[in-house]
């Protein structure tokens, strides 16, 4: 990935969790990522990284053996998945319904449009958008 003044060859969006089981329930069981690896006993942390064989990106979860406090930020940091098929869409909020993750209130109106926003175990919100965005 070439960016203005670099270039680099991965993403990872990494945030720690005091909820670390539930957590990888409610992204992999959940919403169906896929965990391409698991880390135990790197200076007291264990981890797990969600996302594709050689992707650009990845979402890890860490959670330390003396505890990871991490309060979720405001209801509008936000990760969303753009998803133009809308069926797709309805299984996965059915599916996460069922697991006991019901729809939130966006903070901001404009994830309402067209999508649904669920929130995570830790409280982070994650929106489920009917759209593509190139």
């Amino acid at each position: 990935m070439d960016f203005r003044d670099f270039s680099a060859t991965q993403i990872r969006i990494a945030r720690p969790t005091d909820k670390f089981t539930e957590v990888i329930h409610f992204y992999e069981a959940g919403i169906g990522l896929t965990k391409i690896e698991e880390f135990h006993g790197h200076r007291g942390y264990k981890g797990v990284i969600f996302g594709l064989p050689h992707a650009d990106y990845h979402l890890e979860f860490t959670s330390h053996e003396s505890g990871s406090p991490c309060p979720a930020p405001t209801k509008d940091n936000l990760l969303v998945f753009y998803m133009e098929n809308q069926d797709e869409i309805g299984q996965l909020i059915k599916r996460m319904d069922e697991m006991g993750y019901k729809e939130v209130e966006p903070e901001n109106e404009y994830w309402k449009e067209k999508g649904v926003t669920i929130e995570d175990p830790d409280g982070w919100r994650v929106v489920f958008m009917n759209r593509s965005y190139e």
